[in-house]
């Protein structure tokens, strides 16, 4: 595993979190994040996601259901 030593900005972290709510990475990629990623700030990151989405998903039902 090679480290470039350079650290991970916020929108790396974005990117790997958002790869991950699709299941889809390539191994290079992955591999990659490893040696750049911190796990607090994929926990941080991975949360603030969540709670968006659910957020999303509950503005989208009220608003389907008000309009039917």
């Amino acid at each position: 595993m090679s480290s470039t030593g350079k650290k991970a900005t916020l929108w790396d972290t974005i990117k790997a979190v958002g790869w991950s709510f699709f299941g889809v990475r390539k191994n290079s990629a992955y591999q990659e994040d490893l040696g750049k990623l911190t796990p607090l700030h994929i926990i941080a990151v991975a949360f603030a996601a969540v709670i968006v989405f659910v957020v999303g998903l509950v503005l989208l039902v009220r608003h389907v259901v008000a309009t039917a």
